[in-house]
């Protein structure tokens, strides 16, 4: 699920205390608060019997989730769904009286480090980040990326590149769209996402053609998927299932503009007459792309067909 559609902050608190502690943090930072049956209320939500059935719901529609309680109860809830580092949202864990805040999981790529800081601040507490780059003052490449608009690749590599530092060694890092031969013995591969795919197609096209379109493409374009901002098309393909699925499967948005905003963007682009008769404007992809892009946006690859669909690549600031 793309962030845009996630809820932001979900808070979980079982006591008096915990919700007021609750209540206080959610006037800051917009939460939802889950509590137990006898303290619901039209703006309490009860979480239900089953903690566990509960977390299993929100955990990943949820960006960040403070629990207001012991360490021990969260970490039963979340146990069955955690799964790695890119996929699990930030979960803190704060005492009632909102003396201790304590990030336990996704403390670098979900944030839950900087979220932690930030409430403590709020409440004048005290943050327990543990993670070992963090308490030697040394760079987490994980949360450098998130901050920078890069996806990383291998996250493996993640462990080699903060065991190194901390043994202060050198350490390879090689940032780019770029598909490459590895520079390094052992390289961390972080993807900028700095390329907008523009596409247009034929009405009904399935799934599987377009996915294996657009890789086909991109790989011969010489650049990583993992390097995609968003996906952009006319309007008249915002109900596109091909397209919106690729968009959600590839984790970017999907942006479609108008005949009319198409035509009005500057430049020189490949004309089709069919394309002009059909949707009225002379051509899609490679306008498409470039509008998304916005004034700084350069034409990496102008229209590619493939069968039923027409592709191109614009680079812009990551």
């Amino acid at each position: 699920m793309d962030s845009e559609n996630k809820n932001k902050i979900i808070i979980a608190a079982f006591t008096k205390n915990g919700i007021e502690l609750a209540k206080k943090i959610s006037k800051y930072f917009n939460a939802k608060i889950f509590v137990p049956e006898r303290f619901s209320d039209n703006k309490l939500e009860y979480f239900g019997t089953n903690l566990n059935e509960w977390a299993g719901k929100i955990f990943y529609n949820s960006e960040a989730i403070i629990f207001v309680s012991a360490c021990g109860i969260a970490l039963r809830a979340i146990a069955p769904y955690i799964k790695s580092k890119l996929q699990d949202p930030a979960v803190i864990v704060i005492d009632e009286k909102g003396k201790f805040v304590i990030p336990v999981l996704s403390g670098h790529i979900g944030g839950a480090n900087e979220l932690a800081k930030k409430i403590a601040v709020y409440l004048n507490a005290t943050p327990v980040i543990t993670t070992a780059t963090d308490v030697n003052n040394l760079i987490a490449i994980d949360e450098w990326a998130v901050k920078n608009n890069c996806k990383i690749e291998n996250p493996d590599a993640v462990k080699n590149f903060s065991a190194e530092i901390l043994e202060h060694n050198n350490v390879g890092v090689a940032i780019t769209h770029e598909l490459q031969n590895a520079p390094f013995p052992v390289t961390l591969w972080l993807r900028p996402q700095n390329l907008i795919l523009g596409a247009g197609c034929n009405r009904g096209i399935s799934i599987e053609e377009f996915e294996n379109a657009a890789q086909n493409f991109l790989e011969s374009s010489g650049v990583s998927p993992l390097s995609l901002k968003a996906l952009a098309s006319i309007d008249i393909k915002s109900n596109e299932q091909a397209l919106i699925s690729f968009a959600e499967n590839h984790k970017i948005p999907f942006m479609t503009f108008s005949a009319a905003e198409l035509r009005a963007l500057q430049g020189n682009f490949t004309k089709s007459e069919l394309v002009q008769n059909i949707v009225g404007v002379d051509n899609v992809c490679e306008r498409a792309c470039m509008s998304a892009g916005g004034p700084e946006a350069v034409l990496m690859r102008s229209k590619t067909v493939y069968n039923g669909i027409t592709l191109a690549l614009a680079r812009v600031a990551a």
